[in-house]
């Protein structure tokens, strides 16, 4: 346990909606200050950074999903079974947070060039909130960004985009047995989904972007919601759209005909969320691709992006965990990078 103890308090601290975010700081503020750190900003976020120059950063976000029932073990428990470590957040993304504390406290910093910062955010799994507010607060990022979200230590070099959308549908309420005399917010919902999604399958799923592991953006109607009585025409009907876009241009060609059809069939388009895809080159590290999902990486603009983390990926998973091995490699890795960006 003395082996992993960063790792195991931790997953013991529980950053669930934020809760005990503070304790967390303090934690990780107090060893990095024992190694050189000085704290620039610890509100919301701690932003911390050694040496003069900073050309590398990593970025880390505290909280966690919250846990349903089914785990073997309490979520909040740090247990080693089988040369694995279970416990919430062990993957997504406090393992990659502990490795590189863990990796950080082997480095001789004396003998590098060039400083690092380190970022831990909040408010991830809700929102991005903390990393958009480094980004609006004009944050200025070292040239080189870690992220370590989970990869089973494979080294990412980009991530798809996203648009999230929420479609409000307006019909007119009558009783059932007089259909015509109103308007079915939820049939123009069904319309309305059946026309953008042949649209999508005519026109965005076939154009591939090979390097992301998923080669083309996706389409996923999260939320449908509609009516309010079996025996009522429906005034109003709820859906979200959410496509992971691997080309740049495709959140545009997606939200004009997103548009055309609000028009079409009576709805409000609601754009929540509107980020691009990107793919960058790394000269210094071997790069197994892009990832699929959405991460932090994405919002903010350097020279150079890194998604590097832990494994397997179990991340949003029932009895979460990661193996020895993997969170032993990744110390490595991040030594190495360490090494070769600040030298």
């Amino acid at each position: 346990m003395e082996k992993y103890k960063v790792l195991k308090k931790l997953v013991e601290l529980d950053t669930i909606k934020n809760k005990e975010n503070e304790q967390l700081m303090t934690y990780v503020e107090k060893i990095l200050q024992a190694k050189g750190f000085q704290t620039e900003t610890k509100d919301k976020n701690l932003v911390m950074s050694i040496g003069d120059n900073p050309r590398l950063g990593f970025l880390g976000h505290m909280d966690t999903v919250e846990f349903i029932s089914g785990w073997n073990n309490k979520p909040h428990d740090f247990t080693i079974k089988d040369k694995q470590i279970f416990g919430l957040g062990t993957c997504d993304m406090k393992g990659g947070i502990a490795a590189m504390i863990d990796a950080i406290n082997e480095i001789d910093f004396s003998k590098l060039k060039y400083g690092m910062k380190i970022y831990l955010t909040y408010d991830e799994e809700i929102s991005f909130a903390g990393t958009y507010d480094l980004v609006n607060q004009k944050e200025k990022f070292p040239e080189v960004m870690i992220f370590g979200e989970p990869t089973n230590n494979k080294v990412l070099i980009g991530c798809k985009g996203l648009l999230e959308c929420e479609c409000k549908f307006k019909g007119k309420k009558v009783h059932s047995s007089t259909p015509d005399k109103g308007v079915s917010a939820n049939l123009n919902a069904v319309k309305f989904i059946y026309e953008i999604n042949e649209f999508y399958e005519k026109y965005i799923k076939g154009v591939n972007e090979p390097k992301f592991e998923v080669p083309y953006t996706t389409m996923n109607v999260g939320i449908l919601n509609g009516g309010s009585a079996k025996n009522s025409v429906p005034a109003e009907c709820y859906a979200t759209f959410d496509f992971r876009t691997a080309k740049e241009e495709h959140a545009d060609i997606l939200l004009d005909k997103l548009n055309q059809l609000s028009e079409k069939y009576d709805c409000n388009v609601n754009v929540i969320e509107k980020i691009s895809p990107f793919i960058n080159e790394v000269e210094f590290v071997k790069s197994d691709g892009c990832a699929s999902f959405m991460t932090e990486a994405s919002l903010i603009s350097t020279n150079t992006k890194i998604i590097l983390g832990t494994g397997p990926v179990t991340a949003h998973e029932i009895n979460e965990y990661i193996t020895i091995d993997s969170y032993e490699k990744l110390i490595k890795q991040y030594k190495e990078i360490i090494s070769k960006v600040c030298k």
